[in-house]
């Protein structure tokens, strides 16, 4: 099992935004960014 790993507030707001424009699967965010689809839409 992996360790939790800490995101800086930049890499957080990146995601967010792409989260946001709607032009890609909240999946496909998650593999491109290396988290888990549900960090995603919390």
């Amino acid at each position: 099992m992996s360790k939790r790993r800490p995101h800086a507030p930049e890499f957080k707001v990146k995601v967010a935004v792409e989260a946001l424009k709607g032009e890609e699967t909240v999946s496909d965010l998650a593999s491109r960014f290396c988290v888990h689809p549900t960090m995603i839409d919390q």
